[in-house]
C-alpha cells in the first residue's frame, strides 16, 4: 500500500489515544519517511531535540507563553502514549528531521485576547466527530465506539494494517467535513491554511517522502487542493506577540481536563496503561487494583482477580464488544473486588483511572531565572513538585523546617499556591505550621508570571509587597501585607509597607476599618517573635493603632445602629480585646485603657445591647468585673424598661457563641435567675421576635450543658443554690471538706510516683 500512495502520509489521530500512538509508529515503521510533520506551534522546533534527553520522562508540555504577559499561555500536552510523542521519538531514534507544523503560538495567543476568536458564529453548534460517527454506527457513547474500533484492534504490530486504518479513518472524516464542513470550528480553517503551507516547504525540501502526524478532523483539510494565494488570504492580517517556550512537566490528572488544543480525555491513567500493556491488558490492570486494594487493607486475592476477568470477558461478549473495556473492567471490579460498593471504586477511579503521574523536565530546558531559584531552592530543602496531595508538618525551631517555612509564604506571596496553610493535628503552637502541598502545571506559569519582579524567589517576594503596599486601597490589605512579610521573613519589604500602613492609618477615620485591621498586626508581631524577625517599628505601628480605637469606639456605638452593624462592631470588639492582650505592654496602660473602654460601653445604655453584653462578659473574664457588678448590669439590661430586642442582644453578646456562657451560667445562680426571670416575663408577642436571636444563643451550647441548665431551671430558683451545695450529701469521699485520713493513705504512693525525698509532706 505504502509504494502505491500518492503525496505524503497522513497520520490521522486522537490525541492521547494508545491505539493512534501504536498505530503511529507502525505506519512510520512500514513507510520509513524522510521528515516528520506534526501538530504542534513551529516555536517549539528548536525544543524537540530535548525529547530525546534522559532527564525528559513524560508527561510533559509544550508551554508557549506572550513574552511581555505570561499569563495569556497554552499548554501542548504529550504522554508516552500520545501518538505525536511517539512520532517524535520515532523520528529521532530514525535519525530524520521532525518539525512542528500548526499555527504559530504568536499568532493563536495574541488571538485568544480578541473576543470570539476561537468561537464558532451564535447560530453554529461545535461538531464533536467522534460523537457522530459513534451515533452512525449505533454507539451512545463515542468512547466506547473508540476503544472498540482503534483501541481494541490489537497491539498495530502490522504496519499495512496500520496504514489501512488511517485510510479508512481519513475517508470517515472527509464524508463529515463534506456534510458538516468546519463543523463550527472556525479557527481551524487558518490553522490548517498554515498547515498546508509548511506541507509545501517540506514537499521542497523532501519531495512527497514525508508523514504528518495530526487530529483526524484535519486530514480532508490537508488533502484538499488548494491555491498558495487562498492561504495566504486566510493567514493575511493576522495579529501576533512576541512568544517563548519551554517545556513543563504535566501530570496525568491534567491531562483528563481539556487542556492546549483542547484533547482532554476522561482516563488517563488507563489509556497509559494499555499503551505500555503489550498483552493481557485486562489481567494485568486487575492485578494492579488488587494490589492497590491491599494496600489499603482490602481483602482481595488471586481469586478475585481471576474471577473479575471472567466477569470483564462475560460482560464484553454479552455486549459485543471485541475486548474488555474499561466500563466492563470497573463494572467487574465493583462486584467481585468492591462487594458493591463504591467507596473504593472512587479510591481506584482516582489513583488508577485517572492517577498523580508527574513528568519531569531536563535542567537543560530553557526558563526563566525565577524558575532555575526555585528549583534550586527546592533541591535544597528537599522540597520535591509532586502531583499528589500531601500534607507537611514544619517545626519553625528547626532551620531546615524554617527555611521550608519562608519559601511556601513567599511563594504565596507571589501568587504560587504550591502550598496552602492548614490547621495543624497535632500542635496550636505558633512554632509549628501544616501546609498541604500539590504541584499543579500551570503553576509553571505563575512562576513565570512572577519573573517580572525578580530573577530569585527572595528578591522578587520582596518586590512584590512593596508594590502591593503602594496600590493597596484599604488600611487591611496592608496590615494583611505586613503580616505576610513577617511570615515570609521579608524584612527588606517591611519599611515600605510600614510606610503605608501609617500613612493610611492616620488618614482612615473608620473605626470599624482600624479594628479589623489591628488583629492583623497582633498576630505579625508574634509571628515575628516566633521567626526572629524584628518587629519594633511594627509594634510601634500597633500600640498607635490601638490607641485611636480606645479613643474612637465609644462614640462609634452608639445608639442608631441597626442589628446587623451592631453584630459586625461586636465582632470588632471581640478581634480588639484579643489583640490587645497578644500586644507586649511597654508600661504605656494599653490594657488598663482598654479595660476602662469596655467598661464605658457596659454602662452606657445608648449603646445597643449586644456590644453592651459582650463588653460586660469581657471585663468579667479578665478579672476586672466584680459577679455583683455583672449581675447588677444584668439585671438593669433585661429590666422591663428595656426592650425585649435590646435584652436578647445583652444576653447573645454575654452568654452566646462559643465562650464558654454556658458553663458560666450552670456556675452562677444569680445571673442563671436573672436571664429566666425577665424570659419567663417577655410578652407573647415579643417573644416571637427575639425567639431566633435566643435560639441561636442557647442552641451554640454543648448538649451537656443544655441539659443541666434544663434542670436547673426546671427545678426551680432554688435549684442553682441547691447544686453549688449538693456535695454536702455527696456519698463518703467525696465530702466538701478534705478528709485528712484519706489524703494520707495514698502519700507513699504519691512520693513514689513523684520521687520525693523522704520526710516531703504528701498534702
Amino acid at each position: 500500500m505504502s509504494t502505491a500512495r500518492q503525496g505524503p502520509l497522513l497520520l490521522g489521530v486522537r490525541h492521547h489515544g494508545p491505539g493512534s500512538a501504536r498505530a503511529v509508529r507502525s505506519a512510520l515503521d512500514a513507510a520509513r519517511p524522510a521528515a516528520v510533520l506534526i501538530e504542534g506551534p513551529p516555536e517549539g522546533d528548536a525544543l524537540l531535540e530535548l525529547a530525546a534527553d534522559p532527564g525528559m520522562r513524560s508527561p510533559v508540555a509544550l508551554l508557549a507563553h506572550a513574552a511581555d504577559d505570561p499569563g495569556r499561555a497554552a499548554f501542548w500536552p504529550l504522554a508516552d502514549f500520545s501518538p505525536e510523542w511517539v512520532a517524535i521519538r520515532w523520528a529521532q531514534e530514525a535519525g530524520v528531521p521532525v518539525r512542528f507544523m500548526d499555527l504559530p503560538a504568536a499568532h493563536s495567543l495574541a488571538a485568544s485576547g480578541e473576543p470570539d476568536a476561537d468561537h464558532a458564529e451564535p447560530d453554529a453548534v461545535r461538531l464533536d466527530p467522534l460523537a457522530v460517527l459513534a451515533e452512525t454506527a449505533g454507539y451512545d457513547d463515542p468512547e466506547r465506539w473508540w476503544e472498540d474500533v482503534v483501541e481494541h484492534r490489537g497491539t498495530g504490530g502490522a504496519g499495512e494494517e496500520a496504514l489501512g486504518a488511517f485510510e479508512a479513518l481519513g475517508e470517515a472524516m472527509a464524508a463529515l467535513r463534506e456534510t458538516y464542513g468546519d463543523g463550527g470550528h472556525r479557527r481551524d480553517l487558518v490553522r490548517e491554511a498554515y498547515m498546508r503551507q509548511r506541507m509545501r516547504a517540506a514537499r521542497r525540501e523532501f519531495g512527497d517522502g514525508y508523514a504528518v502526524v495530526c487530529g483526524a478532523w484535519h486530514v480532508p483539510a490537508l488533502r484538499a487542493r488548494t491555491t498558495v494565494a487562498a492561504d495566504k488570504a486566510l493567514l493575511t492580517g493576522l495579529a501576533k506577540v512576541k512568544v517563548e517556550t519551554t517545556w513543563v512537566p504535566w501530570t496525568h490528572r491534567r491531562l483528563a481536563r481539556a487542556g492546549g488544543y483542547g484533547a482532554g480525555i476522561t482516563s488517563p491513567g488507563w489509556y497509559a496503561h494499555l499503551f505500555s500493556a503489550r498483552d493481557r491488558p485486562v489481567e494485568r490492570w486487575l492485578t494492579k487494583v488488587a494490589g492497590l486494594l491491599r494496600e489499603e487493607d482490602r481483602q482481595v486475592s488471586s481469586a478475585h482477580v481471576i474471577e473479575a476477568v471472567r466477569l470483564a470477558e462475560t460482560l464484553a461478549a454479552m455486549r459485543g464488544r471485541p475486548l474488555p473495556g474499561l466500563t466492563e473492567t470497573m463494572e467487574a471490579v465493583r462486584a467481585v473486588m468492591c462487594d458493591g460498593s463504591d467507596v473504593p471504586l472512587a479510591l481506584i477511579e482516582d489513583r488508577l483511572v485517572v492517577g498523580d503521574v508527574l513528568g519531569e523536565v531536563p535542567d537543560a530546558a530553557p526558563v526563566v531565572p525565577l524558575q532555575r531559584d526555585l528549583t534550586r531552592q527546592q533541591r535544597s530543602l528537599r522540597l520535591k513538585a509532586e502531583a499528589q496531595e500531601r500534607e507537611l508538618e514544619l517545626d519553625l525551631r528547626k532551620d531546615t523546617d524554617a527555611a521550608k517555612s519562608l519559601l511556601l509564604h513567599r511563594l504565596r506571596l507571589l501568587g504560587i499556591g504550591w502550598g496552602t496553610p492548614t490547621a495543624s493535628r497535632s500542635s496550636t503552637g505558633t512554632f509549628r505550621e501544616t501546609w498541604r502541598l500539590r504541584w499543579e502545571p500551570e503553576l509553571s506559569v505563575r512562576v513565570a508570571e512572577a519573573g517580572i519582579w525578580g530573577t530569585t524567589v527572595l528578591a522578587a517576594a520582596t518586590a512584590k509587597a512593596e508594590a502591593d503596599a503602594a496600590g493597596a486601597e484599604e488600611l487591611g490589605e496592608i496590615t494583611a501585607l505586613a503580616e505576610r512579610c513577617l511570615l515570609a521573613g521579608l524584612s527588606e519589604a517591611l519599611p515600605a509597607v510600614l510606610r503605608a500602613l501609617a500613612d493610611r492609618a492616620a488618614l482612615d477615620t473608620d473605626v470599624a476599618r482600624l479594628a479589623k485591621a489591628l488583629p492583623a498586626l497582633a498576630r505579625s508581631l508574634r509571628y515575628g517573635d516566633v521567626r526572629g524577625t524584628d518587629a519594633t517599628a511594627l509594634g510601634a505601628v500597633a500600640a498607635g493603632l490601638a490607641e485611636r480605637i480606645c479613643v474612637a469606639l465609644p462614640p462609634a456605638c452608639a445608639a442608631g445602629l441597626d442589628a446587623d452593624a451592631a453584630a459586625e462592631l461586636r465582632g470588632h470588639v471581640d478581634g480588639v480585646h484579643t489583640a490587645v492582650g497578644l500586644l507586649a505592654d511597654s508600661g504605656d496602660g494599653l490594657r488598663e485603657r482598654w479595660s476602662a473602654v469596655l467598661r464605658t460601653l457596659a454602662g452606657r445604655d445608648t449603646v445597643p445591647g449586644v456590644i453592651r453584653g459582650r463588653a460586660a462578659r469581657l471585663l468579667l473574664d479578665d478579672g476586672r468585673l466584680e459577679a455583683e457588678e455583672t449581675a447588677r448590669l444584668m439585671g438593669l439590661a433585661l429590666s422591663p424598661a428595656a426592650s425585649p430586642a435590646d435584652a436578647a442582644g445583652w444576653i447573645e453578646g454575654f452568654a452566646g457563641g462559643s465562650s464558654g456562657g454556658g458553663t458560666l451560667l450552670v456556675h452562677d445562680d444569680r445571673l442563671l435567675g436573672l436571664i429566666d426571670g425577665w424570659l419567663v416575663g417577655v410578652p407573647e408577642r415579643a417573644f416571637t421576635d427575639v425567639l431566633p436571636l435566643l435560639r441561636r444563643t442557647f442552641g451554640a451550647y454543648e448538649p451537656g450543658v443544655k441539659r443541666t441548665l434544663g434542670e436547673l431551671v426546671r427545678r426551680g430558683p432554688a435549684a442553682s443554690a441547691g447544686a453549688a451545695r449538693a456535695m454536702s450529701s455527696a456519698p463518703e469521699g467525696f465530702a466538701p471538706d478534705l478528709d485528712p485520713e484519706r489524703a494520707d493513705a495514698v502519700t507513699e504512693l504519691v512520693r513514689m510516683l513523684l520521687a520525693a525525698p523522704d520526710g516531703v509532706a504528701a498534702g
